[in-house]
């Protein structure tokens, strides 16, 4: 029989070989990431995506590099690309947008999109079996460095309105307590690229990013749900109040 301490050694063999593989990984994502064709791809797609989207941003609080998760209403395929684009860049650097791996791994361009300039975490949406956990994944690819942006609703709104959202945030939070997470209202783009239209309107969109929130400690999941759309609802509404207000000025 083992004794206790071979026991110990196996366990520390078995956590030093997976840090070991945990810090290669990241090793290469850094390759991957600072190689010169992605540093170049993404700053001319930084631009092409500020230019598609016609997206200004404002902010409730400072960017910060902290942990967190980005999440926002969700009208149009542009979403990722307006939230990605408003980001600093070393803000951006540690954000990786969470998307569906059927529609980011098809053709060429898109998985060169997705892997090489956005770092995604792409999710399986069809064939998904029992033990592939999608709150699972993400919270594994973030693990203690990476942000991620989601949209709460499951899927594109084509109205414009926010509905209400599914439970992987709430899940996402039980697991990572401490994230940050900080509500966005993207203003507009469902009218920039309608669902199934291929080439942007040129209209204008914004990109609100509010104060940051917690999931409070024994807060029940439809609360803690209500009150992470209402936080989303009170950007919508500010912009438009502040929007409104701008137009009724006179003209000088």
């Amino acid at each position: 029989m083992r004794s206790s301490e071979e026991d110990e050694e196996q366990t520390d063999s078995a956590k030093h070989r997976s840090k070991l593989a945990e810090e290669q990984k990241l090793a290469e994502e850094d390759q991957r990431y600072f190689a010169l064709d992605a540093r170049i791809g993404r700053s001319l797609f930084s631009l092409l995506a500020r230019f598609l989207s016609g997206a200004s941003s404002s902010w409730a609080s400072p960017p910060q590099t902290c942990q967190r998760v980005y999440y926002a209403n969700h009208t149009s395929h542009l979403d990722i690309l307006a939230i990605w684009s408003s980001l600093p860049g070393d803000v951006r650097r540690f954000v990786r947008p969470v998307a569906a791996k059927d529609y980011w791994s098809k053709g060429r361009i898109r998985p060169y999109i997705a892997n090489r300039l956005f770092n995604a975490i792409l999710l399986e949406r069809q064939h998904v079996k029992a033990h592939q956990n999608p709150i699972d994944a993400m919270v594994h690819e973030m693990g203690d460095r990476y942000s991620i942006i989601i949209f709460p609703e499951g899927g594109r709104q084509s109205s414009g309105e926010i509905a209400e959202f599914k439970s992987g945030l709430y899940h996402i939070c039980k697991k990572k307590p401490l994230l940050e997470l900080v509500p966005i209202y993207i203003d507009n783009m469902n009218r920039i690229l309608p669902r199934g239209r291929l080439l942007p309107v040129p209209l204008l969109s914004h990109v609100a990013f509010g104060e940051p929130i917690w999931l409070k400690e024994n807060e029940k999941k439809q609360d803690f749900l209500a009150r992470a759309r209402q936080a989303v609802l009170d950007l919508k509404e500010q912009y438009l109040r502040r929007n409104t207000i701008s137009e009724d000025r006179p003209k000088p």
